[in-house]
Formats: C-alpha cells, structure tokens, sequence
C-alpha cells in the first residue's frame, strides 16, 4: 500500500507552486520543492537543513545561480506541471517512505528524495550547500527523528 502525503506536504506543494510562480516559471521543479520545504519550515526536513545552517536565504541564493541560463518560458495554465525531475523526485520520496516505514510521504522523505536525484537543480544546491543524502538520512533515523 503506497504511502499518503501529509497534511505538511500538501501545503509544500503549494508552496512549491507557489514559488514556481514568483520565478515566472510555468512549470514546477526541484528546486521549487526545496525552497518550499524551507519556506514552510516546521518539518523534520527543514530542521534537518536549519541544523545544518541551511536557510531559505541561501538556497534561493544558490538556486538562481544555478537556474539564471537555464529559464525557459512555456505558455501553459493552471496548475503548473512538473518537470521530470520533479516527478522523480516524487516517486523518490514514495519509495523512502515505504523504506522508512512511514504511514505518510513527509518533508523529510522529500528531502531524501531530492537527494537521491543526481543532475536536477535542488540535488546541486543541496550538494554546495554541504547537504548530502547520508546525513539526512542519519538524521530522519535518530530516535527524536529531527
């Protein structure tokens, strides 16, 4: 049985939409989800990036040095549809929770999935960052789970 999303990642989607737009994006990538995670800021997953000094500041900072050549415009309405990172990313996080045993998809099976998504713009600003898939792993294991 596949895991449901939390009530906590339904709103980072929005968010991740959300901020989508505020880069005139039509389309929802990684590096929308990771900043929505920080920009939400009570899941285990942005606690996981605040330990690590890991702030909405810094990703945005990094993230649009990364973006800046690659924008693209498309011209579609509604609901902006995801890139196929994004949609990796989201199979990512369902198989992390299975492993996890998790009732839920959370933020911080979020951020183990972006992790485990080589090449997508959320994975290389994690990485500069000095965030890596081994310490958050660690962390999501640690009794407190934060």
């Amino acid at each position: 049985m596949l895991p449901k999303a939390s009530k906590r990642v339904d709103q980072v989607m929005k968010l991740a939409n959300d901020i989508a737009r505020e880069y005139d994006q039509e389309y929802v990538g990684t590096e929308h989800i990771l900043l929505a995670v920080l920009r939400e800021g009570t899941g285990v997953g942005a606690s996981i990036l605040d330990r690590k000094r890991v702030t909405e500041k810094a990703a945005r900072a990094e993230v649009d040095r990364l973006v800046r050549k690659s924008m693209e415009e498309t011209w579609v309405f509604g609901r902006l549809p995801g890139t196929p990172h994004f949609k990796n990313v989201i199979a990512k996080a369902i198989e992390q929770a299975q492993q996890l045993e998790s009732k839920e998809v959370c933020t911080e099976h979020l951020l183990l999935a972006l992790l485990k998504e080589p090449g997508c713009v959320a994975h290389k600003a994690l990485k500069a960052l000095g965030v890596s898939y081994d310490d958050v792993r660690a962390a999501v294991l640690e009794p407190t789970g934060s």
